[in-house]
């Protein structure tokens, strides 16, 4: 077996542990002294442990009979510095949906009448054959939307659309060819440091994002901001709300960043830096400095990328500009 077919076999031996809490099992998964760096307010644990009581646990007990749906597995060695120097860190990576019916609350967020489906996307660093970092997001704005408590203004695209890839299997079981993971590390880095980076805070065009995009591009943002069903919705429903509110964004160095065949992954708890100088989402300039926790997966079809999973750790990025979007949810019991 591989390198990357063993990250991505311990992938779904951690998620497995996971979705069951199985405590004993974490520990021949993870290192002692894992990073686990979790969604807003969640947060951060330094070891197996730590993670299965402030997430693990407490998720299971609230959703008895959950089960996974994985959408994309994929892993790969990491190119995430801007400056194109060396890495080299062998991440694994998945997203897809949680599905169960929480019977009880969890992290302050109520029961529900009827069975949910939660997005979450996860990186898993791997070293010596142990999980020494996890990145993990998990939507919780789409999970308040979902038990009828919405807690930011309507989306601009269509809500709850985050299916799996079209005509493509993205779990990638077997070895990719590597013509195909080249091309699409090369679109990835020139679309992350060169398209995305290159923004003039005059017009769109200055960011060329035609040549990186499908005119039919699906992109299937995080709730708050919802899906955009082509580039020209992505550029008017999405871009240009966000550029709006923070135009000096700039992607840095992120903790993961690679491809595999024609899927490139991508991951930073800080891995976007910006300042809040536009109203967002109905929430006026703050002037704050934002560090924003990213994750997202793209497919590339020949010279383009034509679908765009994305995660916003939301809560996060609100909590940096004042606003409090747990206690939103709570305040509408």
């Amino acid at each position: 077996m591989t390198l990357i077919a063993e990250a991505k076999a311990l992938a779904l031996r951690y998620w497995a542990a996971c979705d069951a809490a199985d405590s004993a099992a974490l520990p021949d998964l993870m290192a002692p002294d894992v990073l686990w760096s979790g969604p807003w307010p969640v947060k951060e644990a330094r070891s197996s442990g730590a993670m299965a009581e402030i997430w693990a646990k407490p998720m299971a007990a609230a959703f008895p009979e959950m089960h996974r749906q994985v959408h994309i597995l994929t892993a790969g060695l990491s190119e995430g510095r801007a400056d194109g120097g060396p890495d080299g860190r062998l991440w694994a990576a998945g997203t897809g949906y949680l599905v169960g019916r929480p019977v009880a609350e969890v992290f302050g967020i109520p029961a529900a009448e009827r069975p949910l489906r939660l997005r979450w996307g996860e990186f898993l660093c791997i070293e010596d054959g142990k999980i020494v970092e996890v990145q993990m997001i998990l939507d919780f704005v789409d999970w308040f939307e979902q038990i009828g408590r919405p807690v930011l203004p309507r989306s601009n695209g269509a809500p709850g659309v985050w299916p799996a890839a079209t005509a493509y299997d993205g779990v990638l079981k077997t070895d990719q060819n590597p013509s195909d993971t080249e091309q699409t590390m090369t679109l990835g880095r020139d679309l992350l440091y060169g398209g995305l980076n290159g923004f003039d805070q005059d017009g769109l065009e200055s960011m060329g994002m035609a040549k990186y995009f499908h005119p039919n591009l699906k992109w299937y943002g995080p709730g708050g901001i919802g899906a955009c069903l082509s580039f020209k919705e992505f550029q008017d429903l999405h871009q240009s709300v966000w550029l709006h509110a923070f135009p000096d964004r700039k992607v840095q160095d992120l903790s993961a960043l690679f491809a595999e065949g024609r899927v490139l992954s991508a991951t930073g708890t800080a891995g976007v830096l910006a300042r809040h100088t536009g109203d967002y989402l109905g929430t006026p300039a703050s002037g704050a400095d934002l560090e924003i926790f990213g994750i997202d997966f793209w497919l590339r079809s020949d010279g383009q990328f034509t679908e765009n999973w994305v995660f916003v750790d939301m809560i996060k990025l609100f909590s940096q500009m004042g606003v409090d979007l747990f206690e939103r949810m709570r305040a509408q019991g």
